[in-house]
């Protein structure tokens, strides 16, 4: 389970959650830091990553193209990235669980 961080989240999500999601990126690790959501979403289908993201235009994708790749969704706000990250990791089982499902294509956290 790979996590590919957008655009609008800290590139220290990768090292701070190294342990919950080996292998994960940050967009900008894998050059796409200027692209667009469509070319992001691509290149995450092609290499099999999860897109997570504070950006809503992710649902819209999910929605419109169903899976892969498939997209969390972090309706948080303003966090920090102290406060994304525990949201991140304390929801690994719901995220492995949202990972194994064929059908579903976005995961909204935190879940009330």
């Amino acid at each position: 389970m790979r996590l590919l961080f957008d655009q609008n989240l800290s590139r220290h999500l990768v090292r701070q959650l190294a342990v919950e999601y080996p292998d994960s990126r940050h967009v900008t690790d894998v050059g796409l830091d200027t692209a667009t959501d469509a070319e992001v979403w691509a290149w995450a289908g092609e290499h099999d990553y999860l897109i997570v993201s504070k950006d809503s235009d992710f649902r819209q994708l999910a929605f419109l193209h169903g899976p892969p790749p498939k997209a969390i969704w972090l309706r948080m706000g303003n966090a920090s990235t102290l406060d994304i990250f525990n949201v991140v990791r304390d929801h690994l089982d719901d995220v492995a669980r949202f990972a194994a499902t064929d059908d579903e294509a976005m995961l909204v956290l935190p879940t009330t």
